[in-house]
């Protein structure tokens, strides 16, 4: 990295040798596992990453978040916790992820006091503040959460390359934010969902794609990979499969986004907020279509 990236990260890296201990709120993305880093190397065994497990986190995230914390070398805790425990969370409006975030943050400083730790650090960046509608950020100042790679002015590229320098191999990983990011604002969060967008994500990454959603839009599923990739979802098996998965698992109708993977494609007036989710007004299978079904379109041979 840079000189002046290096000098950021050390910033970022006295920061939090000032804390008598930090736990850092763990995804396993390429953030908070640089803050992770940065946070062993300044604090040793007094750091430790703990990773909420709840619905709207898939099975994988967690197996990999588990990995890249022992490739820090850093202690890693799971707690739980359930956002469907809370209406505001399951009605699913414009501030879903300031209620998300509510939660999962307040769970990191109960793991914290449990641990005698005084000091919880989240992977916000410089970046973030900019990207569009963004309420989980507000839940990060209410509840006094460090941002070190904020408070040091390092950038999401930034965060790539320092993120390189440690030989985490996260530094060039996707973003993804959770589950309930792919329900339009407006219509409900439920298990059922979640479960089905998680089961049909888990068919994109077997398939070998990297950028990819799963939008459900009240029983269709609006696949959206990176226009990289989009010529791999026209193979004629994967659009087989794909159909024939995701009908299995409860989706009336599958259709494939020709626009490709868009962060923020359900979110309100199309801001992006991919860290803390996604959303956009619902509209109903009843009603207009929502997105033309490719898949069952005649197109003409000649």
């Amino acid at each position: 990295m840079d000189d002046d990236v290096a000098a950021k990260a050390a910033a970022a890296r006295e920061l939090l040798a000032e804390r008598d201990g930090a736990l850092v709120a763990f995804s396993g993305g390429v953030d908070s596992s640089v803050v992770a880093a940065l946070a062993r190397d300044a604090l040793g065994d007094d750091a430790v990453a703990c990773t909420a497990k709840s619905e709207t986190l898939p099975a994988e995230e967690l197996d990999d978040a588990t990995r890249v914390a022992d490739d820090i070398g850093i202690d890693h805790a799971i707690v739980e916790f359930s956002e469907l425990d809370d209406p505001n969370f399951v009605a699913n409006d414009d501030d879903r992820c300031y209620h998300c975030r509510t939660m999962r943050l307040s769970r990191m400083y109960e793991a914290a006091t449990e641990r005698g730790i005084g000091t919880v650090c989240d992977g916000t960046n410089a970046s973030d503040p900019g990207e569009g509608h963004r309420p989980g950020l507000q839940a990060v100042e209410e509840l006094d959460v460090v941002s070190p790679l904020l408070r040091a002015g390092i950038t999401k590229a930034e965060v790539r390359q320092i993120a390189d320098h440690y030989g985490l191999d996260v530094a060039d990983k996707p973003s993804m934010a959770c589950l309930s990011s792919r329900i339009p604002t407006g219509l409900e969060v439920t298990e059922e969902r979640l479960t089905r967008i998680e089961k049909a994500e888990r068919l994109l990454r077997t398939w070998g794609f990297s950028q990819f959603r799963v939008r459900d839009h009240d029983g269709l599923a609006r696949i959206e990979v990176g226009a990289d990739e989009l010529e791999s979802a026209l193979n004629a098996d994967f659009v087989a499969a794909a159909r024939d998965h995701m009908l299995d698992l409860g989706f009336d109708h599958v259709t494939l986004d020709l626009q490709g993977y868009e962060t923020g494609s359900v979110s309100p007036a199309n801001d992006a907020e991919e860290a803390d989710g996604e959303g956009e007004k619902a509209v109903n299978r009843d009603g207009d279509p929502v997105v033309e079904d490719v898949f069952a379109r005649d197109y003409p041979t000649s």
